[in-house]
């Protein structure tokens, strides 16, 4: 870590050259960095002197003492307020007094050294400022990069939403505009899509707002004993009507009865994420398999299916919030591309993890694995 910057501000050189002599060789352990701090030290003897090295570029603390020849150390403490520097000041004074902190504090003085002090006072104060002020820095740097990863969210979501939107409004333009005859088999050519494009968004929202619980932690868990084939079945009945509709058979395969302790809710999910995708990116007349096991107390779930497969590329692409395969084989697939990333969150609670295997025009396998107690 580089060292801090700091510069001493005092009309007598041997406070000036005291406190050089203790922090040059003085190293401070902050447990929330990679390592130890030192730092690297700079004078000035009077106030005026101090606004012109800060105006040249700040340190990062500043020893400032309180009665200096011209302009006063509060002086100097007002002015670098107005500036609003990323450091922290510490008031050196002989006049230590109730009034004296009180206005140092007003005008931004984080500390005080009351002279004489000693080089182990000298040592704890900059120790517990230098403290401070990393923690300040990585508490901002961590706000700011919070709001960059809000604004991508946001953005992706407003391009996620803005095609199928687009599309709607084009649809009902035509009925408006009679392009479209109502009644007639292009309406409800046009009906259907605009449902089509309706549903996808609303399971674009859904599983934002099941990320957002998850990784927030407002999603109260509700753990108890469940059967882990009664989900299972539940999915399948789920995604029975699409699948029928394209061929698609579902088998699920394991014991008639598997217990674990886990939410329900979750493991729904879970299931329902791996069965729609093994139907969804599935051929017409293909299959899926339903494959639970247990070993020891980990629960395996292997979903299989016949579909489009993907290349080792595409798999390893996977993963991320809104990553979808975009190809020609998917293009007239829906979806919201945070399926994976949401079973990973949810595997992770169970100390579990999500594996893929793929292979194009082949099909895919999903394996989660995860700890039954």
């Amino acid at each position: 870590m580089e060292n801090l910057r700091v510069l001493v501000v005092d009309d007598e050189p041997g406070i000036r050259f005291g406190v050089t002599r203790v922090l040059q060789a003085f190293r401070v352990r902050v447990p929330e960095s990679d390592g130890d701090v030192g730092f690297a030290i700079s004078q000035a003897e009077s106030g005026e002197e101090a606004l012109s090295a800060l105006a040249e570029g700040g340190p990062d603390i500043l020893l400032l003492d309180h009665k200096l020849p011209g302009i006063s150390g509060l002086e100097v403490l007002e002015k670098v307020a107005v500036r609003d520097q990323d450091m922290l000041t510490i008031m050196i004074t002989a006049y230590a007094t109730i009034e004296t902190a009180v206005t140092a504090t007003k005008r931004g003085a984080y500390d005080f050294l009351a002279k004489p002090f000693t080089p182990e006072e000298l040592k704890a104060t900059i120790a517990k400022t230098a403290r401070h002020l990393l923690l300040r820095r990585e508490a901002k740097r961590l706000a700011e990069e919070k709001r960059q990863v809000r604004f991508q969210f946001i953005s992706v979501l407003a391009h996620e939403l803005k095609a199928p939107l687009a599309a709607v409004e084009g649809y009902l333009q035509l009925l408006r505009d009679h392009v479209v005859e109502p009644g007639s088999p292009k309406s409800d050519e046009v009906l259907g899509r605009s449902l089509l494009r309706i549903e996808g968004m609303r399971k674009l929202i859904g599983d934002i707002l099941d990320l957002t619980r998850i990784e927030s932690g407002q999603k109260k868990r509700e753990l108890g004993d469940v059967d882990v084939r009664e989900i299972a079945g539940r999915a399948i009945e789920t995604a029975q009507p699409a699948a029928r509709a394209r061929q698609i058979t579902i088998e699920v395969h394991g014991p008639d009865r598997l217990p674990m302790r886990a939410d329900p809710g979750e493991l729904e999910i879970i299931f329902n994420n791996l069965v729609s995708n093994a139907v969804k990116y599935n051929r017409d007349g293909g299959r899926v398999d339903v494959t639970l096991a247990q070993a020891d107390q980990t629960l395996v779930v292997r979903v299989a299916d016949t579909g489009i497969g993907m290349s080792p590329e595409e798999v390893g692409q996977l993963g991320g919030e809104f990553v979808r395969i975009k190809n020609a084989k998917t293009r007239n697939v829906m979806g919201s591309g945070l399926g994976l990333s949401i079973l990973k969150k949810l595997a992770a609670l169970y100390d579990g993890d999500v594996q893929v295997e793929s292979t194009p025009d082949v099909g895919t396998t999903f394996t989660v694995t995860l700890k039954r107690q």
